[in-house]
């Protein structure tokens, strides 16, 4: 069986790394579910941690592999709300499909979602149909209820994949699935030719 690596990290602590360009895509996958292909940051920042969360669940893996911190307007994505900023190494790449318009972001090419999974691509589209309903205040609302939620009182607050998978009713899983990543992040060292530091 193939494994798909570039989800995964090599070193550090986190169980998993950022993928820029499945978040491009994921992001496309979004943003075409509006009629003007327009959202504000505020909202595909939530969808799109709403979409990992989901994942995780289902799958036991996220798509954008994107660290989360609770913020006051709910959990944020850090590298993605960078990219959307400007403030990422990948903001070139992220700028060829996604210009900013105030706060909103509009997708101005479609970067396609042949990085995307079946599975990944309904992950998305499921969690814009469940919360087309709700408006951007609505949805921030409704990301404080989420249990791995906690108010950082005007500052910020790591949420930990561990947490996201406790809370989804996935905890049971964590200490195999960390087994699991440590193997593979030890065979990609070996691989890469780094050996153990």
């Amino acid at each position: 069986m193939l494994i798909d690596t570039t989800h995964f990290m090599t070193k550090g602590t986190e169980m998993f790394r950022f993928d820029l360009h499945k978040t491009i895509h994921a992001a496309g996958v979004l943003l075409q579910c509006e009629p003007e292909h327009c959202m504000s940051r505020m909202r595909l920042l939530k969808l799109l941690y709403l979409a990992d969360r989901l994942a995780l669940k289902q799958t036991l893996h996220p798509i954008t592999g994107d660290s989360a911190c609770a913020m006051n307007n709910g959990p944020v994505l850090s590298q993605t709300y960078d990219l959307i900023k400007g403030e990422h190494a990948g903001a070139d790449a992220w700028a060829e499909h996604f210009n900013n318009e105030g706060y909103k972001v509009k997708m101005v090419s479609s970067p396609g979602r042949d990085l995307l999974s079946k599975d990944e691509i309904r992950i998305l589209k499921a969690v814009c149909d469940e919360h087309r309903e709700r408006d951007d205040w609505d949805l921030s609302e409704y990301t404080h209820t989420l249990p791995e939620y906690s108010d950082p009182n005007g500052s910020s607050r790591p949420i930990t994949f561990e947490q996201i998978l406790q809370a989804v009713g996935k905890g049971d899983c964590i200490s195999e699935l960390r087994s699991e990543l440590q193997s593979i992040h030890a065979a990609i060292d070996i691989l890469d030719g780094g050996g153990s530091s």
